[in-house]
């Protein structure tokens, strides 16, 4: 009974959408896995620019914690793709 009244009273009734947090929580090994890509290229460019790489163990490093802002993005993005495919 998904966007109805709740038959439980321990339950909240939902509206049948999920929220931000959740569809981040699907999307953060992607979105982290897209920062890592990401910040091992620049690396390369940065490489070729003369300054030092950085490697690849070290980019999937850094995107661990900077995965999480791009996934609230790419969460809030889709949530909005959602809602547009809904109205």
């Amino acid at each position: 009974m998904s966007g109805t009244r709740s038959p439980s009273r321990k339950e909240p009734a939902t509206d049948g959408r999920w929220p931000v947090w959740k569809l981040a929580l699907v999307l953060y090994p992607f979105s982290a896995g897209a920062v890592a890509i990401n910040l091992f290229l620049a690396g390369l460019i940065a490489h070729g620019l003369g300054y030092s790489a950085i490697g690849p163990v070290d980019a999937v490093l850094w995107s661990v914690p900077l995965g999480i802002p791009a996934t609230w993005a790419a969460g809030r993005w889709v949530r909005s793709l959602m809602d547009e495919a809904d109205g």
